[in-house]
Order: C-alpha cells, then sequence, then structure tokens
C-alpha cells in the first residue's frame, strides 16, 4: 500500500507534528527532543502515535531514531535524512501490539525524510549533548581603538602603502585597501575619494582636507573605479541619502595597522540599564558600556569585550568571557542594548551562537562536474604552517596545501586534489587529519571546517561550519577572525589575507556576522582594478544596521534582536526587500555543487531556483494538530496543557501536576542493535558519548509496568518545552523579518580574502591586470 503525502508550502513544512499516512492506517511525529549532535550526525527522541486501522483510538509511543542533517542556512531549515528507528516504547500495551507498532515504525519511518527550523533544533540542543569545536590560541590583543564624536571616516591600508601606476596619467593608485586612494605624481599630492567627498593631503599619514578642486581626469578614473554598481549597493546608498547625512562632511582617519573606529554624536551620553549598575552610550550606534562600580569603560569589538577607564586615550585590556562582569548578565534581552547578550558568556543567546556555530552548511558536489583552477603569481611559492609538516602557498589567492607530497586545494568549502601545484584537480573524497592541526596563526586556518562526510562514485556530500567564513567559538561565545596579522603578496599581483579589525563587525543570530561603517557604504571600492572578487575585508560580510551618519543616531532603532530585527530600518527601499539574500559560499559555483535542500541559487543573479533534492524519500508533512505532546527520557508520553503536565496512557489517562518531582529513571532503554548509518569519512573531533547501552540486547524492549505511572521529570519536560517555544519565537521572528536581513554574497576566495560582494574586475592595470 503506498503512502498519501500531500503538498505543503516549503514555510509550512517545517511545523510539527508531522503526519504519515498509509490506507486505514497514520502515524503522527512530534517534535523532536535532540539528545546529542556531532557534526551531521543526530540522535533524537520523539513522542508519536500510532493509528493502524482507520477507527481506531490512536496509541501513543516514544521512538528514539538516529539521522543525518542536510542544512539550509539561508531557509533556516533542517533536513532530517535516513532516518534509522533504533528503538521505541508504548506504555501499557501488550506484547504482540508492541512488536507490531514497532516494526511499523521501523519499516516506514526510514523511507521519509523530515523537515526542521534551523530556530527550532538550535533552541533543542545542550552544550553539554553537542561536540563544540573550540578555537584555541587565538590572538585577542586589541587593535588601535580609535573614539571620535564628530562624523569619522577610517580609512584602512594593508601595511605600507603599495603603489601601481595608472596607465596614460600621471596618478598612481595604492592597491592594498579597498578605498579609492591616489597619488598625483607631478603635484606629490594625495587624494581620497569615498561618499561623494573629495579629500586631498600632501602626505598620505597626515592631515586630510576637504576639497572641492579636483581634477577632471581624475573625477573620471573616480567614475570608472566605482562604475560597477550592484542593486544592493545602490539600495544601500538611497537608504544612505539622507539630507541630514549629506549636510555633514565626515573626517579621515588613516591607519596602515589593525584599528577600530567608534563614534558618538556628540560628547558621549549614557543612560542607565533598567536592573542593573551599568550605564550604555545612547548617542552611538557602537556597543560601548560603564560599569558604575568600577567606572570603565567596556567596548565590544569582533565579539570581544575590552574595557579601559579612559575612552578616549585607553589603554584597553581584553576581558576573557569569564572575567566578564556578573551584572553584563542582567542586561535585558528586550533592551536597546540587548544584543550585547550574544557576546556575554552563560546567556541564552551567547549559548545559541556558540551552537549555531556548530551547524554546517551542507552540499552536493558532482565529481564530474566541479572544475577548479589556480594561478600563482610566478612559479608556484610554498611557506611552512609552523611545525606541523605542512605548507601552503603564498602566491595565489586559493588555499593551496602541501601535505605529505600531493597537494590539497579548498576552494568555495570544496577540497581539490592533484600531484601537481597546478593540477589537474579533482574532487577530495576525504580529508587528511594533519588538516586539523593547521594553527591559527596561519592564513589558512579557517579551511579546517571544512568537511567531507561521504562519498560516491560520482557524489561527494560536504559541509562547512562558520569557522570557515571566519567564526570561532571561543570561551562561551563567537569571536570574528583569529585576531592575527597575516602579510599579503604582492610581486606582479596582490593578494590579500584575512583581517579582523576595522569593519564594526557585529553578530547577528540569523545572519551571523555583518560590517557596518560609520560612514557611507560608497566609501569602498571593488569594482575597479581590484585584486580578485571582493577585498581582503571579512568574509561572508552582510551589511550592518548603521549604513551613514544622521544625526542623533542611538541604539533604539536595534533594539535587542529578540525584540526585533537590528537590521531593520524604516523607509527601506522595497526593492531591496524583495531581492534574494544569500550568504552560502556554495552559491558562487555556476556548476558542480548543489545545496542539500529543495533550493539552490543562480550564482550570478543571487536569484533562488528551485530544484529536487537528490533523495527519492518523500518529506513527512505537517499535521492539523497541536505540537504539545513530548516524551520524556524513559519514553512515557505526556501532553502539556495549560501548566499541568498530563501523561498520556493508552486507554487510562492519568493527570500529574506539572511541579511534581521525579522517579523515573533518564537513560535511553535498551532496544534492538542500532541502525546507525554507515560510517563517513570526516575530519570532525570525535563523538560525544552516547546516552545508549553500549551493547543492546536483540529483542525489543520488555513491556512497561502495568503499576501505577511515576510522575514525570517536570524538569526535564519543562525545560524541552521551553526550549521548544523558544524556538518557535525564533523561527517566527526570523520569518516576520527576513526581508530586512541583508546579506552580501560570500566571497568566492573566503579564505584567502573576504567579500563585500564585490564581483571581480575583468579591467587590465599596470603590471598585467589582476588575476583570481
Amino acid at each position: 500500500m503506498a503512502f498519501i503525502v500531500t503538498q505543503a508550502t516549503a514555510a509550512d513544512n517545517t511545523n510539527w507534528p508531522k503526519k504519515i499516512e498509509k490506507n486505514g492506517a497514520a502515524v503522527v511525529i512530534y517534535q523532536p527532543q535532540v539528545e546529542s549532535l556531532s557534526s551531521i550526525k543526530m540522535e533524537a527522541r520523539s513522542a508519536v502515535s500510532i493509528t493502524l486501522e482507520e477507527g481506531e483510538s490512536p496509541v501513543f509511543g516514544a521512538m528514539w531514531f538516529d539521522c543525518l542533517i542536510a542544512t539550509d542556512k539561508d531557509e533556516r531549515t533542517v533536513r532530517l535524512k535516513e532516518l534509522k528507528v533504533s528503538a521505541a516504547k508504548f506504555p501499557d500495551i501488550e506484547e504482540e501490539l508492541i512488536a507490531k507498532l514497532s516494526a511499523f515504525l521501523e519499516l516506514e519511518i526510514p523511507k521519509y525524510d523530515m523537515e526542521f527550523s534551523l530556530d527550532g533544533l538550535l533552541a533543542g540542543l545542550d552544550l553539554s549533548n553537542t561536540n563544540v569545536e573550540l578555537s584555541e590560541s587565538l590572538n585577542n590583543s586589541p587593535p588601535e581603538i580609535i573614539f571620535a564624536t564628530t562624523p569619522t571616516a577610517l580609512i584602512l591600508i594593508d601595511g605600507d602603502p603599495i603603489f601601481e601606476k595608472i596607465e596614460k596619467t600621471n596618478y598612481e593608485r595604492v592597491l592594498n585597501t579597498p578605498f579609492f586612494i591616489v597619488k598625483d605624481t607631478k603635484k606629490d599630492h594625495y587624494y581620497i575619494n569615498g561618499g561623494g567627498y573629495w579629500y586631498i593631503s600632501e602626505d598620505a599619514a597626515n592631515t586630510w582636507t576637504h576639497t572641492t578642486k579636483v581634477p577632471s581626469k581624475l573625477e573620471s578614473i573616480a567614475e570608472e573605479a566605482m562604475g560597477e554598481v550592484t542593486e544592493e549597493t545602490e539600495a544601500i546608498e538611497a537608504e544612505s541619502d539622507d539630507p541630514e547625512a549629506n549636510e555633514v562632511i565626515p573626517g579621515i582617519i588613516l591607519r596602515t595597522k589593525p584599528a577600530e573606529l567608534f563614534q558618538s554624536d556628540g560628547e558621549p551620553e549614557f543612560s542607565p540599564i533598567e536592573g542593573t549598575s551599568i550605564l550604555y552610550m545612547t548617542n552611538t550606534a557602537d556597543d560601548i558600556l560603564m560599569n558604575i562600580e568600577t567606572q570603565e569603560y567596556f567596548i565590544l569589538v569582533a565579539g570581544r569585550w575590552y574595557r579601559s577607564k579612559s575612552i578616549t586615550d585607553g589603554p584597553w585590556v581584553f576581558v576573557e568571557p569569564d572575567q566578564i562582569p556578573e551584572e553584563f548578565l542582567n542586561i535585558p534581552a528586550d533592551s536597546d542594548i540587548g544584543s550585547v547578550r550574544t557576546s556575554i558568556a552563560g546567556t541564552q543567546e551567547s549559548k545559541e551562537a556558540v551552537l549555531e556555530n556548530q551547524i554546517p552548511q551542507t552540499a552536493e558536489v558532482d565529481r564530474n562536474e566541479a572544475k577548479l583552477e589556480v594561478s600563482y603569481d610566478g612559479d608556484p611559492k610554498f611557506e611552512a604552517i609552523g611545525e606541523t609538516g605542512m605548507s601552503y602557498a603564498v602566491n595565489t589567492d586559493k588555499s593551496v596545501l602541501l601535505i605529505d607530497y600531493r597537494y590539497y586545494c579548498c576552494d568555495n568549502a570544496i577540497w581539490f586534489e592533484s600531484e601537481k601545484p597546478t593540477g589537474p584537480w579533482v574532487v577530495s573524497t576525504s580529508v587528511p587529519d594533519e588538516v586539523q592541526e593547521i594553527p591559527p596563526e596561519s592564513p589558512v586556518y579557517n579551511v579546517k571546517y571544512v568537511y567531507i562526510y561521504e562519498a560516491t562514485p560520482t557524489v561527494v556530500y560536504v559541509g562547512y561550519t562558520p569557522g570557515y567564513v571566519h567564526s570561532y567559538a571561543y570561551g562561551g561565545c563567537v569571536y570574528y577572525g583569529t585576531g592575527y596579522y597575516y602579510n599579503p603578496w604582492y610581486y606582479h599581483h596582490y593578494y590579500p589575507r584575512p583581517v579582523t579589525y576595522g569593519y564594526n563587525v557585529h553578530y547577528n543570530p540569523y545572519t551571523g556576522w555583518g560590517f557596518s561603517f560609520g560612514v557611507s557604504y560608497g566609501w569602498m571600492t571593488f569594482g575597479w582594478g581590484s585584486p580578485y572578487r571582493g577585498y581582503w575585508g571579512p568574509a561572508g560580510y552582510r551589511h550592518g544596521y548603521h549604513y551613514g551618519y544622521r544625526r542623533g543616531y542611538s541604539h533604539g532603532y536595534r533594539a535587542g534582536y529578540y525584540a526585533g530585527s537590528r537590521n531593520s530600518q524604516q523607509g527601506r527601499p522595497s526593492h531591496y526587500a524583495s531581492r534574494a539574500a544569500t550568504n552560502n559560499v556554495y552559491n558562487n559555483r555556476a556548476q558542480g555543487v548543489r545545496r542539500s535542500g529543495n533550493t539552490t541559487y543562480d550564482p550570478k543573479t543571487g536569484n533562488r531556483v528551485s530544484t529536487a533534492d537528490r533523495s527519492s524519500r518523500p518529506s513527512a508533512q505537517p499535521a492539523d494538530r497541536s505540537n504539545n505532546v513530548y516524551t520524556d527520557r524513559n519514553g512515557d508520553v505526556y501532553r502539556r496543557d495549560g501548566n499541568d503536565w498530563n501523561r498520556v496512557e493508552n486507554n487510562r489517562p492519568s493527570t500529574q501536576p506539572s511541579t511534581r518531582p521525579s522517579t523515573q529513571p533518564s537513560t535511553r532503554p535498551s532496544t534492538q542493535p542500532s541502525q546507525q548509518p554507515s560510517q563517513r569519512p570526516s575530519t570532525q573531533p570525535s563523538t560525544q558519548p552516547s546516552t545508549r547501552p553500549s551493547t543492546q540486547p536483540s529483542t525489543r524492549p520488555s513491556q512497561p509496568s502495568t503499576q501505577p505511572s511515576t510522575r514525570p521529570n517536570t524538569g526535564n519536560l519543562n525545560q524541552d518545552y521551553n526550549s521548544r517555544n523558544r524556538g518557535d519565537q525564533r523561527s517566527q521572528q526570523y520569518n516576520q523579518n527576513k526581508n530586512s536581513y541583508q546579506y552580501s554574497r560570500p566571497s568566492s576566495s573566503p579564505s584567502r580574502g573576504g567579500s563585500s560582494g564585490a564581483r571581480p574586475s575583468s579591467r587590465p592595470s599596470g603590471g598585467g591586470g589582476r588575476r583570481r
């Protein structure tokens, strides 16, 4: 008999419970309660009800299962694949029916995939049962901290300026910056153009003065540099086109070393945070707090806290996550400054950020279609990676490693390998274990967060965690970047390296790390003469919440994430909200790779394209009933009614107050041998210990006792209940605001540079042009 699977929209598909129907039979599966997650392998349990024959009363029970997860972080969905039922329990039912029900589950459940909201999964996870990859030995020394009380633009150059002649002119442009900086070699003047303004200086390191006297030839060069404007940039500039903003001409601060700019609208103004002894600066878009008790300032930089007695003079000292004042934990989530809770270890927000940092974005790679070419600036040149015995290529924009006389390249989160550094390259089917030894001092550190899960003769199943785009778990929080400065390569071509500071990065729980400027986005020139796609800014950047200087800006428009979208602003152009948003590096490839979901993207347009999933399994569809049934760890089933937990006994309901303690054991029941998916090659750390017994008998679970039921473990049930509610709230919040979340397309080379959503330039310039 065939199953009946009704159609539903993608948005509805993540709702629980799920219902699978067979002629005269049906099974309802309630939302999984996750027991462990390691890499893409998940163990969970679910309350179920089964009706074997039409018209019969349903039989309630619990099932334990293992599965693989395939994620779509743009849509924030998780597909549970290859489900294997490993145990089932149906209290108060005779042995013969237990066997029949268990057989039904074990036979039919694996035929279906289940779709889950990513926020629902995250809310159900716990740090204690999740394999958390911690990044140690990050460099947390502060960059130069600059504080300004007037509109200011921070202009960054990656070390001493590298000049390149602009053909048929008397100008030279600075290569190692994303900003438009040129030198007039005749007059020995320097010019900066950005945000519609021109500045001039006799010495790039000294004072810059606003000017309206600019040679027409130089204006033409600047127009060409800014000529490749994307729809995204147009929208941002349109939003920044504020009359009040245009009245103010920002000052210029130029630095050639790591620096971060904080600024206020006039002299600092502070207000108390309710219920705490902490003040926050109100006339700024930056995260600046003051601890009243110690009279110290605290600022948030790339996820890291620094403190100082003086906001203008420093010195600034790094604060370890476990040394943050306990009072910070009391900052309300829905306050104007509530977004900082993500960077306060011990808060629910920081736990969820760390957990999401462990969830991979997955994809399927066609071994025949996925291709790779690597270009070098001269002959391939390799340098050692510390004392690991590995080396990496320094004169290319790709991440090429030499390991045991074989070459590996991680490009757009796909591993390739070759016998020669120049190819030909083939898709790898496994990752050398040595990759996990790469230290953060190396610019290719992030490739250790790209994994291979399984390989067939035609397809390789891959994934990467946010570490690949430089988001790292440290001390119960997530940090952006390693904090190390990496020397760029320059010979005939300039190849930058990842950076941590200078772009005012902020974390959003739905879109990850985003950058913002104290001035217009138009300051940066990504179209003309770029060394390769984008610049060395943070990879996978999404535009942040603050685009242009406006009088009187404050924290009020970005109340905590759970009170509203931090990125939401009034008056956003309507066309901007309708465009496709993506922060998935796999979308950079035109062919050979497909995400492990039902939606993919055209890498040229960014538009969503519907596709069929590689699995032939149908998806179980949502059932039309409340998602208020749970199972405890012993397999007993309860329904949440108001504030009470009602045990669901088959034909014998029994109400238990929700406050009574539990006498139930908390281990998974013994059952048949586990039907785990076959072992897959993986570079992930070892998995967490399972809650299952190490040995399992070949018989099904023994018949439950017919004695009166023990009281439920309301502590665990309440935790599951609260987690389910929080997941629903997060998911609803995302769906309500997702059109206002902004993404730039991730870099085509996130390991070696970054992205600000730019396209590569095809324009040749002095020295033979730029190669990717």
